[in-house]
This record gives structure tokens, sequence and C-alpha cells, in this order.
């Protein structure tokens, strides 16, 4: 890197995330990102050539695109960057048509996964300069974005991590969850733990479970994933909720009911009845019966109130129920073994994290865990995080868990006010590949 290196003016830096599962970008010195569109290609059942998708910011007045059984190509892989043709596609359609902005004329600041190959950063290097002739790239890391915008804000946490200059980021994003201290704005890549199981293994589990007792939905990634988040739920003890989902009737809490979309009145899938689906709220947190009793007036009024409403529902409309998918799902980030992987859960790989580092960061890292990505938007998944982590943890350490302000678009939301708090402090965790286009 060239000791006369200079940094640009943040008014044209172009801000990447480029996740597997979706890009969120926009320009320094704006708040939020100004697009957030996903990181594919698509080819629908109604076209022949492969589209690239609108943005999930879409105007509700527009017309919604029929994404039933669309093939779907995507540029990464785990992650990684697998196809630079694929990407390269993608990102001019973002610079010229979303975002508006001349390459040449613009910086870029990029995230990228943590222990990327050099022949994938090269590929990635070759994308900016050669292809799209930006100025300069920047590089970071997710943890250490996530560790600076924790540190930026107020409250309790935001004041613990920028006072102690120390934090675990829990990355539970598209591809896969990484357990990474952070210490002075650094990743400690030789702690990082990772676990291969992320928002698209989820979704793929969650096809084969409504695949095998329901209805085929191999081919529906995007409908799976509406499913996933609008239905799925992390359970705070297992076994009794798999007695729950036994029941019949009126017993059954976790019961509700998927409407597929039928190509003419609605394309797109919807819950039947959310009041029926909220219903797993009314379960006591602890093993307490007599409460589970005395809620049993109101999920009975709820359950009156889905009556009514399913006669005035179309029957014809094709649809599927389900019960204990719910929650098995997310189970999976805590106990991989159930789906065959040889992986330690989420709470053990964070201990294991932490162990990994000296042990005068332990009782810091402990206190100012940091929880972002997609994955760890599951209702009560921070509360069943503590549940686990407690038992592993010293009692002389305190648990404490955030979860960012918004998991999904934290990381691009610091990195677009990288000029904000922090200063110079926040530049440094870049300096780790930072090139002109001289170079």
């Amino acid at each position: 890197m060239s000791s006369s290196f200079s940094y640009p003016d943040f008014s044209n830096v172009v801000v990447l995330d480029n996740g597997g599962g979706l890009i969120k970008a926009g320009l320094g010195g704006e708040r939020n990102p100004s697009t957030v569109l996903p990181n594919c290609l698509l080819r629908p059942i109604s076209s022949k050539k492969w589209i690239t998708p609108p943005p999930t910011t879409t105007l509700p007045n527009s017309d919604p695109l029929d994404l039933t059984s669309a093939a779907v190509r995507r540029p990464l892989d785990r992650g990684y960057l697998i196809n630079p043709d694929l990407q390269r596609e993608i990102w001019a359609h973002l610079f010229t048509t979303l975002l508006r902005v001349t390459p040449s004329h613009s910086s870029l600041l990029l995230t990228e996964p943590l222990f990327t190959l050099p022949s994938i950063q090269r590929a990635t290097d070759e994308l900016v300069f050669e292809d799209f002739n930006f100025k300069s790239l920047y590089v970071a890391d997710s943890p250490s974005l996530a560790h600076l915008y924790e540190a930026s804000r107020s409250g309790p946490t935001g004041r613990l991590v920028s006072k102690a200059q120390c934090s675990l980021v829990v990355d539970c994003g598209f591809s896969f969850t990484h357990a990474a201290p952070v210490f002075q704005n650094f990743t400690l890549n030789y702690a990082v733990k990772r676990i291969d199981l992320g928002g698209k293994a989820l979704t793929n589990y969650l096809k084969e479970l409504v695949s095998y007792r329901a209805v085929n939905v191999m081919d529906e990634t995007f409908l799976i994933d509406d499913v996933k988040e609008n239905l799925c739920f992390v359970s705070l003890d297992v076994p009794r909720d798999l007695h729950i989902a036994r029941k019949t009737g009126r017993d059954n809490l976790y019961r509700c009911t998927y409407v597929l979309p039928d190509g003419v009145t609605h394309t797109k899938g919807f819950v039947k009845d959310p009041e029926q689906a909220k219903r797993y709220l009314s379960v006591p947190h602890g093993d307490a019966p007599s409460q589970l009793e005395a809620n049993k007036k109101e999920m009975d009024e709820v359950t009156e109130r889905s009556e009514n409403r399913k006669r005035e529902v179309d029957f014809s409309k094709n649809e599927f129920d389900l019960t204990n998918e719910r929650f098995l799902v997310p189970e999976m980030l805590f106990r991989p073994a159930d789906l065959g992987m040889n992986q330690a859960g989420l709470a053990e790989c964070i201990v294991r994290a932490v162990n990994a580092c000296h042990p005068h960061l332990h009782p810091v890292l402990y206190e100012s865990i940091i929880l972002t990505g997609g994955s760890t938007l599951f209702p009560r998944f921070a509360e069943r995080l503590e549940r686990e982590l407690r038992p592993l943890v010293a009692d002389d350490y305190q648990v404490n868990i955030t979860t960012q302000e918004d998991p999904i678009l934290g990381l691009s939301m610091r990195s677009l006010d990288l000029q904000g708090v922090g200063g110079d402090s926040s530049i440094e965790c870049l300096k780790s590949r930072s090139f002109l286009a001289s170079e």
C-alpha cells in the first residue's frame, strides 16, 4: 500500500454491503441504505430470460413480480464469490439504474466475509478496478462494522462497547454463522468460530419438511423464505412445545395456515389468519401448567375469532398447515447435530470463541455480545441463546446479549455513517485491504 495514501471525501463513497442473500447499498453520509435488493438473478416461469429482482423497497402500489417457481442464480455460495461475471451484471444494474453513480468518480467501501481466499480477493479487486474503474477500494469485515455501530450508539451496551473497545459479534447471516471477538476495532481472526448454517440452510430445511408433509415446494425459494420470516420462532422448551404441537383442535396453539399464491388474484403467499399465527405467544416461558390454564380463556377467544374468519375465507385456495416446523427450523442453529452436522451449537460456538481469547477479555466479551444478521430476527432468539449460554459461563461473569436495532441493515448503516462517531478509529479497521486505482 502506498505511503502517500489519502482517504477520499465520504460524499463520493459508494457503500456496498454485498451479502449472500441481500445487497445493501447507498452513499456515504446517508443514515440508511438507499437500495436493498436480492443478490441474485432470477427467471420467472413466465419469462425466458434472467432478470434482476426489484429492490425490497419497491413502492407498495407497484405490481409485484410473480416469483412462483422462479429459477435463481447466485454469484455467492457459502458466503464467497464463485461467479464474478454474474456479480458484475448485478452490480452494473445497481450502480447505473438504482444508485445512478459514476464509478470512475467514486470510491467503494465493500464488506467482505472473514477468511476470504486470496484468489477470491483478487477476483473482487478486478471487478472493482478493471470492470467498474473505481478510484479506490476499502474493504471491511462485518464484525468490525457491527462493533463500531454499537459503540456509536447510546445506551448501556453502547457505552460499554465504546469504553472497553471490546465485544463479541454473533453474525447469523445468509450462508453461515460467525462468533467473532472484536478488540479495538479489529476482529481477532484466530478466535473466530464458524457454524456452516445460515438463513439459506434453514429455508432449504423448511422446504424439505413442507414438501414431505404437505405440498411440494422445493422450487419455491422466495415463498418459503416468506413463510420462515413470518411464522417461525425459537422455542424456549422444545419437549413441551413438541407435546403441544401433537395436540388437535384448539389445544394445538402452534397450528397455522399459509395460503399459496394462485397467480391470478394474488402473486404472493400470505398467512391465512395472523391472529391464529400469534397464539404461540400465549404459551408461558417456563414450565407452568397453571399459567397455561389461566391463559386458556384468552386463547379460546382467539380461536373463536379465527373460526369466524374462516367462514369468510375461500377454501378452494391451495394452502398448507404448519405446526412443529415453526420452531424446529430455527432450532437447527442451536442443535446442528439434528441435521446430521458434526458441529457445535451456537452457545458452545460462542464459548469456544471467548476461550480462544486472553482470559482478561472473557468477562468483557460475555457482557457485550452483539447479535446481527437476519437469522437473529426470530422471536425469542436472544432469550433462548442466553438460557443456553448461562450454564456454560462462570457464575461471576455477567451475560448481556444485545440485538442490533436492525440486524439486516445494521452493517450498512454503520458503513454509510462511517465519518460520524469514531472518526479516525473507524477508518483504522479498513486499512487491512485498501487500494488506489494506480496500485
